[in-house]
């Protein structure tokens, strides 16, 4: 019997793999019972029938880390919650170290382990034998062992999600194609398919590898390509089944016992993709054939560590076609360009171990209007300009695919796809000796080689101090004893613009923006519960006008955030500027002296005094310059109209070099900022943290009775207490390297783990900073009372903490 369509539904969720079922699962679960999932052909066909079905847990990102957590708390119950098997089998997961890099990367990874609450051991190569009996260690250093990892059967686990999504009330239809979807004026009506009409308001678009070209039709871009990926099924040889999952990134290949048997797949550096001209259709429950010659190189990397499976028979090698992302992540959240279309796609070959934490956090979006906490690893939003464009998409995705398991070097950049977007002065500054990092197809000085020294503008990377430290330490001193331009054109850079400005800017920002034309104002952008959706810096450059500066990377979601904030009915509109200008930030204490020898313009303390902008002319050029620092020193952030960037460079280069005037990129920033206190967004604060928190309750303008968004959250911290609070850490060891995600110990006891670390070359010492994290409450008292260790690598460090800045904490060299 044919059931028919509703006619409405609250959520229609496209696709029916198992993250499309785990949406509708935890849809059903928060009460949304009239959700409706359509599947163009069977439950499970579409690339998630044929994926290898390991489950690990452990990310660089705590939030990460949590949201797989969850998918294995969920993969425990759902057998008895629903009656259908899942093959779910928590038998541990093992990763092997085979030189003494990976090793240090291991126990790192083990630090990271430990510091978001797993248990990850360190074994001998003999102890890891004895788990894995059937591998050769001779060339083993060591290995971890996280005993909550597992494996499943991905078919089984998406049945049972869907039955469990059923048993909700959720609607599933299979064998029913979307063909379109209705929107009306920015709004989604209805969807589409070949058997009717549903009218809807929200979609959540799960379909896989078909994802990006379908979101396209809508305006709305995913970065996700397909790739094909191969591994081999062998015959049963007694393997025993409660065998751990195994990963040998430095052969590149992973494992997993199957019926008796080994699955063996591997990530090669020269993956081949897939489907470049449109994926055929009809495509489902379809393999590609198997490609022999290529996965040969996979299959000798793997008998050199199972000699067994040169005698084992083979009983498939599958090629299926996954889809995987620009930067190894997977895809989740509202799309910036229409409103209430949800995306959970691009899971990079974790798709199993991903889905029912992704299920569970997609469905608390599309019901809430925000995830259940900070995800901006995995957010849309985190994608801009580059990623429309799909050959970029590829080119960079197919770089990501092959680094699956090579190491993950700290600092590590990407070379392909570039260089994108240029600065005016790349050519410049790179034949001055710089090294250029990318973030968002963006270009930027990381630092300058010493040519005359016949330094290599190149990283070399590893877990010690890597090549550039000395080079950074030059720029840094340059900083903070003479005078330094750092290129931050490719800073986000808004206008919003209208006769209610003040009004919506005074909503959604924190602090008070309500000031005179010409001032600056630092300040946080809140969300309900206190956290920080932005970091901006707003200068109101008219009366009916603001200028709003934000990082590189944060252009799409802050730009989002802003725009979906606006009241309703308000008169005010925010344009994206961020290629109209270039920015020249020139610090450090000559930076005064160089500016008044090229600019006829009053830039005295006096005239132009800390947190003011001001329209300056430099040799004809129209420069909108901004007293203020990111490193800690006397500055201005000088803002170009593009056409005139080299004049004003060259002119500021010539004129400034008695005083010391040098080139400096953004790892000496890092130094300064971590010197000075200052916060970084992805890090250090973010969505879960509130700036009581952050110990920026001095930006927050609580002593005006003006309602802004998150006040509410705000006073209730501020009269009832936190239980967390950033605090700055200085490890007594001056040669540790911190890197982030060092866990901190008070008193012998774990009570958070490091946001961010560096070094700071004006004291000497590597800083770290963290949350120091306690259920019964934080106060400043209890933080200086204690005494603290870093575990770094699974080493005891001790450490001093301080709650103010190292570096000028009256803000005397900032306001001179």
């Amino acid at each position: 019997m044919t059931r028919e369509l509703p006619k409405t539904a609250k959520a229609v969720v496209i696709g029916g793999g198992i993250i499309g079922c785990s949406t509708a699962y935890h849809l059903g679960k928060l009460g949304w019972t009239d959700t409706v999932l359509l599947e163009r052909k069977k439950l499970t066909s579409g690339t998630t029938f044929h994926a290898a079905g390991l489950v690990g847990q452990l990310r660089t990102s705590a939030n990460i880390t949590q949201l797989l957590g969850y998918s294995v708390d969920l993969y425990k119950r759902l057998e008895d919650e629903t009656g259908l098997g899942t093959g779910w089998k928590m038998n541990g997961g093992l990763r092997l170290a085979c030189n003494e890099e990976r090793w240090t990367e291991v126990r790192r990874q083990a630090t990271t382990a430990q510091s978001f609450g797993l248990e990850m051991q360190l074994l001998t190569p003999q102890e890891a034998f004895d788990l894995w009996p059937l591998m050769t260690v001779d060339d083993l250093v060591g290995a971890a062992f996280l005993p909550t990892d597992g494996q499943a059967n991905p078919s089984d686990i998406t049945q049972a999600l869907a039955k469990g999504a059923r048993m909700s009330g959720v609607s599933i239809f299979e064998d029913t194609e979307v063909l379109d979807l209705e929107i009306d004026k920015g709004r989604i009506r209805a969807v589409v398919t070949a058997e009717g009409r549903i009218e809807c308001e929200r979609v959540v678009v799960c379909a896989g590898q078909w994802t990006r070209a379908f979101a396209a039709r809508f305006g709305v871009n995913v970065p996700l390509v397909s790739v094909e990926h191969q591994y081999i099924i062998t015959e049963s040889f007694g393997v025993p089944s409660n065998l751990p999952t195994l990963r040998d990134p430095d052969r590149l290949t992973y494992y997993k016992e199957e019926v008796g048997g080994i699955v063996m797949g591997g990530y090669e550096p020269n993956p081949i993709p897939w489907a470049k001209s449109g994926i055929p259709d009809g495509f489902h429950y379809t393999l590609l054939d198997s490609n022999f010659d290529h996965f040969e190189q996979i299959m000798e990397q793997a008998l050199g560590r199972v000699p067994a499976l040169e005698n084992v028979g083979v009983k498939q090698l599958l090629n299926g076609p996954e889809s995987f992302t620009p930067d190894g992540n997977f895809i989740l959240g509202e799309a910036p360009e229409l409103r209430n279309f949800f995306v959970g796609a691009g899971f990079n070959a974790f798709g199993i171990a991903s889905a029912g934490g992704a299920g569970m956090a997609l469905a608390e979006w599309v019901t809430k209007g925000e995830p259940p906490y900070d995800l901006w690893p995995v957010d849309i939003r985190r994608f801009g300009r580059p990623h429309f464009d799909t050959d970029w998409v590829r080119t960079r995705t197919l770089d990501a695919y092959g680094k699956h398991y090579t190491m993950a070097w700290p600092f590590e950049e990407h070379s392909s796809g570039r260089p994108c977007r240029k600065s005016p002065l790349y050519d410049r500054l790179k034949a001055q000796g710089a090294c250029f990092g990318e973030k968002l197809g963006w270009e930027r000085p990381n630092w300058f080689a010493d040519l005359f020294a016949n330094e290599e503008p190149k990283d070399v990377y590893s877990y010690t101090r890597q090549n550039w430290f000395d080079a950074v330490g030059r720029e840094h001193k340059a900083v903070r004893e003479a005078a330094v331009i750092f290129d931050q054109t490719s800073f986000a850079k808004f206008v919003l613009k209208g006769r209610d400005a003040e009004a919506a800017l005074s909503w959604i920002a924190s602090n008070d923006v309500a000031r005179p034309v010409g001032s600056l104002v630092y300040t946080q952008m809140l969300n309900d519960k206190g956290g920080i959706e932005c970091d901006v810096t707003v200068a109101r450059i008219a009366e009916n006008e603001y200028y709003i500066v934000t990082g590189t990377g944060f252009a799409t979601h802050d730009f989002d955030w802003i725009a979906r904030n606006i009241p309703a009915e308000t008169h005010a509109e925010l344009v994206d500027v961020t290629s109209a200008y270039s920015v020249l930030s020139l610090m450090g204490p000559n930076s005064r002296a160089v500016l008044e020898k090229v600019t006829g313009s009053d830039v005295s303390n006096a005239s132009f005094p800390f947190g003011q902008v001001r329209t300056i002319g430099i040799s004809g050029c129209p420069v909108r310059a901004l007293r203020i620092t990111y490193v800690g020193e006397l500055g201005y952030e000088l803002h170009i109209p593009i056409e005139y960037a080299t004049t004003v460079y060259d002119v500021l280069m010539a004129s400034g070099g008695e005083l010391g005037l040098v080139n400096a990129g953004y790892r000496a920033i890092e130094s300064c900022r971590l010197e000075k206190g200052y916060r970084a967004w992805g890090s250090d604060i973010g969505p879960d943290h509130t700036p009581v928190e952050a110990g920026l309750g001095w930006a927050v303008k609580m002593r005006k009775n003006i309602p802004f968004r998150g006040r509410e959250a705000i006073e209730r911290q501020l009269s009832g207490g936190v239980k967390k609070r950033l605090t700055c850490f200085i490890p007594e060891d001056a040669d540790a390297v911190l890197l982030g995600r060092e866990t901190i110990y008070r008193d012998g006891k774990r009570v958070g783990w490091l946001s961010s670390g560096g070094f700071g070359y004006t004291l000497g010492k590597p800083i770290g900073y963290g949350y120091v994290r306690n259920p019964e409450g934080v106060t400043e008292d209890f933080v200086l009372s204690g005494t603290y260790e870093l575990d770094v690598a699974r080493e005891r460090i001790p450490c001093k903490v301080s709650l103010s800045p190292l570096y000028d904490p009256d803000m005397a060299r900032i306001k001179a």
